[in-house]
């Protein structure tokens, strides 16, 4: 018997900036596909900065079993061909089991940040989310005070809100600083 464990995709694609246009357009296509595999969980996408072409694609799986039917599916294989004359570098993909994705590095001879940086950023993000998310459940459910349901809601707010909306625009706000020693 397989233990189910979530699992993520990590894609890095290198092209030249003049045509991240033409990229952005075949993301727009290769997502929705992606995401009606069985499984798939979600998807970022980091952007280079200040003009660089490293772009990194990280897709979530609910197992190893559904990632690999969608890595090696004839779908993605023929999605990749198009686009790869645009890549400098060539489709490079890389399977993590690990949960810690907002700091991992665009590329294996960029060094992580710092563990302080890391801290400060998650808490950047952490401090008004939890703050604001009850303050807006209470006022919207005000029967719910003091329930368990309304604490799992008020978690799965904050929990949603960080991964797919602020730690990627923070991590993307402070990439600069994230680098620095």
């Amino acid at each position: 018997m397989t233990q189910k464990k979530h699992v993520t995709l990590v894609i890095t694609h290198a092209l030249r900036p003049e045509d991240s246009g033409e990229y952005e357009a075949w993301l727009c296509r290769i997502m929705p596909v992606a995401a009606e595999f069985p499984g798939h969980l979600g998807a970022n996408v980091i952007r280079p900065t200040d003009g660089q072409g490293m772009w990194n694609i990280i897709i979530r799986f609910d197992t190893l079993e559904h990632l690999y039917a969608w890595t090696q599916s004839e779908t993605r294989k023929q999605l990749v061909d198009e686009i790869t004359p645009l890549l400098t570098e060539g489709d490079h993909t890389e399977v993590k089991t690990e949960a810690a994705f907002w700091f991992t590095p665009p590329a294996p001879h960029v060094r992580q940040p710092r563990r302080w940086k890391q801290f400060l950023i998650t808490l950047l993000v952490i401090f008004p989310s939890t703050n604001l998310v009850p303050a807006i459940t209470g006022l919207l459910f005000p029967g719910l005070k003091g329930t368990l349901l309304l604490h799992l809601i008020n978690d799965a707010c904050v929990v949603a809100l960080v991964v797919w909306l602020w730690m990627p625009i923070v991590t993307r706000i402070f990439a600069g600083w994230l680098k620095k020693a």
